[in-house]
């Protein structure tokens, strides 16, 4: 990670760590990295996103740039734009699952990946000392909202689905994909019912979304649903629950999505790209299935690097960040749904019934927030507790002990064979944390 981007773009509290005038160098640096510079820009929903996306323009406009906005969209439709109408690069302001009082930019690369380290490290340096770069003449705004439909088309024509008899609740999240994923989804043949779709700038991922499935769950457990999905703020996740409001995590979607495609013979080398985050249980289920296991560190573009230098399809991350790369290189939320529905179309079963083999062991993750994060990791004392817990698990669960890569926390994570003995673990470790004085 670098000085100010994560392992998912630039992200912080909208106006205190990350400023209007950060951004503003951001978008005049980027508007003249790129020789005759044609900039793509989307926005997700929240209170501070119509300001940054100024505050870009007015950068990328000195730079000289011609700049499109498409507006609110998700930020994988942002990417398929930035590819498919070969612009420069692309910009999505977003901090995704984060609350609304956060913010973040996330660039692409006309090829749809994440531009690469040594780009960020020139903003970084840029942002730091923003000197070197004149004015020029010709920078203009476009409004582009039109090429939207672009994307939602792709989808449609990607997956011609018939999900006749099947109903189904879509939690929007009140995020991105509330202007996005309804003119894909009421084109299919099935029902579809929306909740958390009126965005007001504050509601993005507020007791809603991905990260807090409570409502969706009680929708379809009482509304006799076939299934329910939810997006985050700016859609490159997805989470399901079957018919019975029990959550079908990134896990369970990886492995029947790699049992699909291994049948189909889409699956190349029999490999799933995971992170370390997946559950002990996902990698004991594709062993019975025939299925390897490639596992990154956390985070999309590391999933994205394996695909691309192993020549593997399908990978993602727990909370349901998958990357299916015969369709593209990037996350997206509502396309990993689409795929889903196929299989379970093609299999003519329910959610419940194709994920029923995968035994998911308990796990507790608790986040600490310190002070800092780097001095945390690097002492004996608590390194020493790590290797004492991880010993104790043995084979039947692990510990794992990370920075986060977007906020100022510690993430300690234990799966093992009981809920107590997770517990147990997590907090000797949290407890140390505290008692040392890291504890922010």
């Amino acid at each position: 990670m670098g000085r100010y981007f994560g392992t998912d773009g630039i992200r912080g509290k909208a106006g205190v760590t990350l400023t209007d005038e950060t951004v503003y160098k951001v978008g005049k640096f980027v508007g003249n990295y790129y020789k005759d510079a044609k900039i793509v820009i989307g926005m997700d929903t929240r209170l501070s996103s119509k300001d940054f996306e100024q505050d870009l323009c007015r950068g990328m406009k000195e730079s000289g740039a011609e700049v499109y906005l498409l507006g609110y969209c998700s930020t994988p439709c942002l990417a398929y734009i930035t590819m498919a109408d070969k612009f420069s690069c692309g910009v999505m302001i977003s901090a995704s699952h984060n609350p609304y009082t956060d913010n973040g930019i996330k660039i692409f690369a006309n090829d749809g990946f994440k531009i690469k380290d040594d780009i960020e490290s020139l903003i970084e340096d840029y942002i730091d000392d923003p000197t070197g770069i004149e004015e020029k003449e010709g920078g203009k705004i476009i409004d582009y909202k039109e090429a939207i439909r672009e994307y939602q088309n792709w989808l449609l024509q990607r997956y011609p689905l018939d999900m006749k008899g099947m109903k189904v609740c879509v939690d929007l999240c009140n995020g991105s994909n509330c202007y996005t994923a309804k003119d894909v989804l009421n084109k299919i043949n099935g029902k579809f019912e929306y909740i958390n779709d009126a965005p007001d700038g504050t509601n993005i991922n507020n007791n809603c979304g991905s990260t807090h499935l409570g409502m969706l769950q009680e929708k379809v457990k009482n509304g006799d649903y076939s299934t329910g999905f939810a997006f985050d703020g700016d859609a490159d996740r997805v989470l399901f629950v079957d018919e019975d409001g029990e959550v079908v995590d990134g896990d369970k979607i990886m492995y029947m999505l790699s049992k699909y495609l291994k049948e189909k013979g889409l699956l190349n080398k029999d490999t799933l790209v995971t992170t370390v985050m997946s559950n002990i249980g996902l990698y004991k289920a594709l062993e019975k299935e025939g299925i390897a296991s490639d596992i990154t560190p956390v985070g999309d573009k590391n999933v994205c690097d394996s695909i691309v230098k192993n020549g593997f399809v399908i990978g993602g991350e727990q909370s349901g960040h998958i990357i299916y790369a015969n369709d593209c290189f990037f996350g997206d939320g509502l396309k990993t749904a689409l795929l889903v529905m196929e299989a379970l179309s093609h299999y003519n079963i329910s959610l419940k019934e194709s994920v029923k083999d995968i035994k998911i062991y308990p796990q507790l993750l608790v986040n600490e927030t310190v002070k800092d994060k780097n001095i945390v990791l690097n002492d004996e004392t608590i390194m020493k507790k790590i290797e004492e817990v991880a010993e104790r698990l043995g084979n039947n669960g692990r510990i794992l002990v990370r920075p986060s890569g977007t906020e100022p926390l510690i993430r300690v994570m234990v799966e093992a064979e009981n809920d107590e003995l997770c517990h147990d673990c997590v907090y000797e470790v949290i407890d140390l944390i505290k008692e040392r004085g890291y504890a922010a």
